[in-house]
């Protein structure tokens, strides 16, 4: 078993476009194993060829984030900055159930996702496309067998809605990864209920918002994430995040559950292993 392991990164976006081979190697050398997660078409097939470059401890999440049914700002880290980038038009993208479904059944996809609502760059038009996207994802997770991964920005209470209408379809016992979890203690409860298990990262080392739902929750359902290259931990915030981050993560959960990190170690590890369904 690897020692830790970052359930959702993005050492596949532009922002290490120059680096990203000697980026997810520090991880490997640090005993650490990822996701990288797609966002959309072009992120989505990037997280698997690069996961095909491994043997293993290096995976893929491929899906329709809710911010990429319409178009948005652009977003540097992800794309790029130069021109070609600038250009690029696949945000608006509708879902594409035969594309995704063809990269879904390649045997480093451990997800689906990152799918699931986003209210926070939002017209009230773009709900109803954004629930549609998500259901469309659940339904392709269903058909492949495969778990979520979630994302969920000030829409917890009709995320939680969607997912109770749409419960026959979800992967069960363990439908998925609520990623990068800013809901209530309420919110935890309810998708705790219907199995999920809830990744966080770099912001709990340095805002504790976070403590009373990672108690809630429990060291049984907790997983590990680096989000790279977003929401750095300290003592690097301000600087470029990456998936070798992640053990700052695992210190400030060991103090929040009151453990120590080997044993933050050794839960959300097998923790990990257990939702993705990989055998080290």
């Amino acid at each position: 078993m690897p020692r830790f392991f970052d359930v959702h990164t993005h050492a596949h976006f532009a922002a290490f476009e120059d680096d990203y081979k000697e980026t997810i190697q520090r991880a490997l050398d640090s005993d650490i194993w990822l996701v990288n997660v797609g966002t959309q078409k072009d992120t989505s097939a990037k997280a698997v060829e690069v996961a095909n470059n491994y043997k293993e401890g290096v995976y893929a999440a491929i899906g329709l984030h809710p911010i990429h049914t319409e178009k948005s700002f652009h977003d540097v880290s992800e794309l790029g900055a130069d021109d070609k980038a600038k250009a690029f038009t696949s945000r608006g993208e509708v879902f594409d159930h035969d594309y995704y479904l063809r990269l879904g059944r390649d045997e480093k996809v451990v997800a689906i996702g990152e799918c699931g609502l986003d209210y926070y760059h939002l017209g009230e038009e773009s709900k109803k496309k954004q629930e549609a996207t998500f259901v469309s994802q659940i339904e392709l997770a269903k058909e492949l067998d495969k778990p979520l991964m979630i994302h969920c920005r000030n829409a917890f209470s009709d995320l939680i809605g969607i997912i109770k209408r749409e419960s026959s379809k979800l992967v069960g016992p363990i439908p998925g990864i609520i990623h990068f979890f800013t809901g209530t203690e309420r919110d935890a409860a309810e998708l705790k209920e219907m199995g999920f298990y809830f990744s966080f990262g770099g912001v709990t080392t340095f805002a504790r918002d976070y403590d009373p739902a990672i108690k809630s929750i429990g060291i049984e359902r907790v997983l590990l994430e680096t989000d790279a290259p977003y929401v750095t931990p300290a003592p690097y915030r301000g600087k470029r995040n990456e998936p070798a981050y992640v053990s700052y993560v695992a210190g400030k959960m060991a103090e929040v559950l009151d453990t120590d990190v080997e044993t933050i170690s050794k839960m959300t590890t097998a923790n990990a292993l257990r939702v993705l369904r990989i055998r080290p």
